[in-house]
């Protein structure tokens, strides 16, 4: 019975002695805490919450069509969708995205309209 209060009065003490008033230390330095980079709640304010479902980009390229064609603003309109990453000599596009390669302004509207026009329309949910 006395090994049962001499090993409990170890332990208890042990315990009190653990709790110290000062930081765990590594060497001479105190340990530091790594906080994360930002809250959830101020990306969510940074950053707009888009209304209702998020929509594809063929939906937004689509969106596009409804601008004047010819025109900068549609360019402009599939330059926010797709932004341009011009190259000297861009390979023939075989897809919407490889339209941001090109480096004329004409030849890339001229690229994202074909596409966009060979979408099938979405039906409107």
């Amino acid at each position: 019975m006395r090994m049962i209060l001499a090993v409990a009065a170890v332990l208890y003490s042990a315990s009190a002695f653990a709790q110290a008033d000062k930081p765990p230390m590594v060497g001479d330095k105190p340990l530091v805490q790594v906080k994360p980079k930002g809250t959830k709640a101020a990306a969510a304010a940074a950053t707009p919450a888009p209304k209702g479902k998020p929509q594809s980009v063929a939906a937004r390229l689509q969106a596009c069509l409804e601008l004047d064609d010819g025109t900068k603003d549609r360019l402009n309109c599939y330059d926010a969708i797709i932004p341009p990453t011009p190259k000297p000599k861009p390979a023939k596009a075989k897809g919407y995205a490889d339209c941001r390669f090109l480096k004329e302004e004409d030849e890339r509207l001229a690229c994202f309209n074909g596409f966009a026009e060979s979408i099938p329309k979405l039906p409107k949910t």
